[in-house]
């Protein structure tokens, strides 16, 4: 445990920047996990140390206190009862801030639980509020917060910006490393946005830390992450939302569950022991889904233990573990169609995916030994990213 470990948003309300101290009417983006060690919201906290400041609430998928259970189910713009300002959704006609909704504020303030995965909306929804804060000259502050996974590896090739969507507008690897004050800043810089931007840092914070060391309960930043090792898995078994497989949506611990009603748990544990995946255990399982895919249907299937966060690499499992379900049942498996995430034409796991390589190594059109360069991050990513780093 870390007790002298302070988020952003802890140092912001404890010690409060200029920029903060300044601003007559900001709004804040933020969602049921953007709380305080006490589990105190950050619109409460912020509207208690500046008394009829806070102006509006932006809400982004899944909404304000994630209520959304699936993908594009959007959401609706209403009214806080309690503090009585309105509560802008940013997944819903619009995924960014318009120009009505940013009227009158003179700071945006960002406090999002981000998962350290590219294809987690957050961090895109930001990237919106940079680009049309940049537009009005609006400065914005992000409350930085951990990268759940720590900042140490990375994982998953660049995106390909022909494969560009809302999960996935810049070439970052799957799992990326940053926090996401450091990726704020990395696209402002890449980008060019020449947004006015500000990170209020965490204090007492190491590359090297993962989550539990934190000593913090983990709160769910959407609906399906409900445990942190959930998280730890996410990076890879999120592609699954690209096939006919359930990621385990519907169950209690999804993404860590996995399976279809023509799976033999056994036979696919046995196949993907052959193969050396340090990290994880695959426990054979049977479940029903509630909602979404295979819903009402015994599927077979495995749990996903992570025995060891700091040497899993959760993409290159769920990569193994598609070529081995297409190999084993090649008449059943079959990819997503589109659309997905507002995308109409290409493949989503394609677009999850950051391009088409995993879908033609899945498919055998790629060796096996092509699994490094199928799963790798660049060898230079971190340096790339050295001067938005701020955590050593």
């Amino acid at each position: 445990m870390n007790d002298a470990f302070q988020t952003g948003l802890e140092a912001a309300t404890s010690e409060p920047p200029e920029l903060l101290r300044k601003a007559q009417r900001f709004g804040l983006v933020c969602n049921q996990a953007s709380l305080d060690r006490d589990f105190r919201h950050a619109a409460v906290l912020l509207q208690q140390r500046f008394p009829g400041r806070l102006a509006a609430l932006f809400g982004p998928q899944h909404g304000l206190w994630s209520t959304e259970q699936d993908n594009m189910i959007e959401t609706a713009h209403e009214r806080d009862p309690r503090l009585g300002v309105p509560v802008h959704s940013l997944y819903s006609e619009t995924r960014r801030p318009t120009a009505q909704m940013l009227d009158g504020l003179d700071l945006l303030v960002i406090d999002l639980q981000d998962v350290g995965t590219r294809v987690y909306t957050y961090v895109w929804t930001a990237l919106y509020c940079l680009e049309e804060c940049a537009k009005r000259r609006l400065p914005v502050l992000v409350l930085d917060r951990p990268n759940p996974l720590g900042g140490v590896a990375a994982e998953g090739p660049l995106l390909d910006r022909r494969f560009e969507s809302f999960v996935g507008l810049a070439a970052i690897p799957m799992r990326h490393g940053l926090t996401i004050g450091e990726l704020m800043q990395h696209l402002n810089r890449v980008h060019g946005i020449g947004c006015d931007l500000h990170v209020e840092t965490c204090r007492f914070l190491k590359r090297s830390t993962l989550w539990p060391q934190l000593g913090r309960a983990w709160v769910p930043p959407s609906p399906n992450l409900p445990r942190v090792a959930g998280a730890f898995v996410y990076p890879g078994q999120v592609l699954l939302e690209g096939t006919q497989l359930s990621e385990g949506r519907g169950t209690t611990t999804p993404f860590e569950v996995f399976g279809a009603p023509w799976i033999d748990p056994w036979r696919l544990c046995d196949a993907m022991a052959e193969h050396e995946l340090p990290g994880v255990v695959l426990r054979p399982i049977a479940f029903e889904p509630t909602f979404q895919k295979w819903q009402g249907e015994r599927c077979g299937g495995a749990f996903v233990h992570a025995t060891d966060p700091v040497a899993l690499r959760s993409y290159r499992l769920t990569a193994t573990l598609l070529r081995v379900v297409r190999q084993l049942w090649p008449t059943h498996f079959a990819w997503r169609q589109p659309p997905y995430e507002y995308e109409a034409t290409l493949m989503p796991i394609d677009i999850l995916a950051g391009g088409p390589s995993l879908r033609a190594f899945v498919d055998g059109e790629l060796p096996w030994s092509a699994l490094d360069a199928v799963t790798d991050a660049p060898n230079d990513w971190f340096a790339t990213c050295e001067p938005d780093l701020i955590y050593r």
